[in-house]
């Protein structure tokens, strides 16, 4: 009974949002009103839009997409705005359905599913799917960057060249940081480029700049794990003498804290080497809180522990 409850609730929230999508919105400013799923996409409107565009992110600092459940107030916040980005490849999961409704009604753009499959990593425990978190790797957050400006100028062709100058600077300031990232992670010794995490959120950093990763939980963070995962991180951080693990602003730290007092009790001393930003950044008006910030705050954490 109370899953059909459960399910009868779902279907009525995602009949409301459609209901409410339709009705638009009205900005006697004149800018573009866009709402956005996770800070990353948001930063890249912001930077792209400029002043033409007023940007809200609905998942802020510390919020794990995977599990994310769309409020009252989120279906306010979509229904007002003229269009929407959020990250597709069920980053959103929770969400999936309301975007099918909402994009009925107006332009609603998955800008991860605009990466060409081959470039993606496939999901080991789902054929068929696709790893998410693509703004690891830069050269393919470029290609989201040319998606969303490519829909801001169909919105606002009188804005174009703006949109494209903007667009071109700030992927310009993407290629600066993946040089810097080249660089400082060049001075971690090989047989150490190891990235042990809570869950599977870096496997395209790792393919980018030639570490091995290694997560805990799966690419979501609604799989399960168990007693044989936390052991099999423990004999690898034992074997490979590895000298630090890192935690995940969006996650809660238990689960890597076991693996770390697991390998010290086999005489391997392993420290938390900081906090990294995986499917959140960090608060607004921080460093952190740009996508420029939180890249190199996670540069900056791996290489100090691990060089």
């Amino acid at each position: 009974m109370k899953k059909v409850m459960m399910a009868v609730a779902g279907m009525l929230f995602v009949l409301l949002a459609a209901c409410d999508a339709r009705t638009g919105s009205d900005h006697s400013d004149g800018k573009l009103s866009v709402t956005t799923t996770i800070g990353q996409i948001a930063d890249i409107v912001k930077n792209v839009g400029g002043e033409y565009v007023e940007v809200t992110a609905l998942m802020g600092p510390g919020v794990d997409p995977h599990l994310y459940k769309a409020s009252q107030g989120d279906l306010k916040k979509l229904n007002e705005a003229d269009v929407i980005f959020y990250n597709g490849l069920h980053l959103e999961g929770k969400m999936g359905e309301i975007f099918e409704k909402i994009e009925k009604e107006k332009p609603t753009v998955a800008v991860a599913e605009s990466i060409p499959k081959d470039r993606l990593l496939s999901d080991p425990a789902n054929p068929g799917s696709f790893d998410p978190h693509v703004w690891f790797d830069i050269d393919l957050w470029s290609i989201a960057v040319e998606t969303v400006r490519d829909e801001l100028i169909k919105m606002d062709e009188k804005h174009a060249d703006e949109y494209r100058k903007n667009a071109e600077k700030y992927l310009a300031k993407l290629q600066e940081i993946k040089q810097y990232a080249k660089q400082q992670i060049s001075q971690i010794p090989e047989e150490s480029r190891v990235l042990i995490t809570a869950h599977d959120a870096f496997h395209y950093f790792g393919r980018a700049y030639g570490m091995e990763v290694m997560g805990l939980q799966g690419l979501s963070t609604d799989a399960e794990y168990g007693l044989k995962d936390v052991q099999h991180l423990i004999d690898v951080i034992v074997e490979r003498k590895i000298k630090a693990v890192f935690i995940e602003s969006s996650i809660s730290e238990k689960s890597i804290k076991a693996v770390v007092e697991g390998a010290k009790k086999r005489g391997q001393e392993v420290k938390i080497g900081g906090e990294l930003y995986s499917d959140a950044m960090g608060p607004e008006g921080t460093e952190e809180g740009t996508y420029a910030g939180m890249y190199r705050h996670n540069i900056d954490t791996i290489v100090s522990s691990l060089k």
